[in-house]
């Protein structure tokens, strides 16, 4: 599986804006684009409808050697082979997460705020979300955060930041300028006629600011 210290773009599969039939097929753009990680967002799907797209999922994943988490649901995981999950705040802790799988899985945490980065700290997750940067449809109660906090957020912690929230072909160049080496991207990858294009142009825009 890709390590995630070398994992630069994350994709979401949102169901808000592709159909469970259409995952797997979007799977594979992203994948063929360059995707690192991959996770699996159903907000609104019953627990066994998640199951069901995650078991479609995991092949796809698999073969590519790519990560597969889930968000929001910890017991889910092991059920479908994935690899891990994402919690938001309002969800349970990460130690909670961790007792109820045991070593071995990815645990993620949604951040909102440089106090909630170093918050976070105390329960070591693996890896951070930091946003929504930008305003979006995918997090409508939540405020743009900006990027002038990007180096400062990537400073506190030890773990990979991944930036989100309204990054897209016009906005990622001002999150790449503000130090960020990471960055999770939803709707502007999966409302684009070619997937597998914008994301092949997004991993190269990371990738040559990693290089600067």
């Amino acid at each position: 599986m890709t390590a995630l210290l070398d994992a630069h773009l994350y994709g979401i599969l949102d169901t808000a804006y592709v159909a469970p039939s259409a995952m797997g097929s979007m799977a594979h753009e992203l994948i063929k684009g360059g995707i690192d990680l991959l996770q699996l967002r159903a907000k609104h799907s019953t627990h066994e409808e998640i199951i069901t797209m995650a078991r479609a999922l995991l092949p796809i994943t698999q073969r590519a050697n790519i990560p597969l988490l889930l968000n929001d649901y910890p017991h889910l995981v092991p059920l479908v082979g994935a690899q891990g999950v994402h919690l938001g705040q309002n969800d349970m802790s990460i130690s909670q997460a961790r007792a109820m799988l045991g070593g071995g899985y990815l645990i993620g945490l949604s951040t909102h705020s440089l106090e909630q980065v170093h918050e976070s700290m105390k329960e070591a997750p693996d890896y951070i979300g930091f946003g929504p940067l930008f305003s979006t449809p995918t997090k409508p109660d939540y405020s743009a955060i900006g990027v002038h906090n990007i180096a400062a957020a990537q400073a506190l912690v030890s773990c990979p930041v991944f930036c989100i929230g309204g990054i897209n072909l016009t906005t990622v160049p001002h999150v790449l300028h503000a130090g960020a080496k990471r960055i999770v991207m939803v709707s502007a990858l999966l409302k684009d006629t070619s997937p597998q294009a914008m994301t092949a142009t997004i991993k190269q825009s990371v990738m040559r600011a990693q290089e600067r």
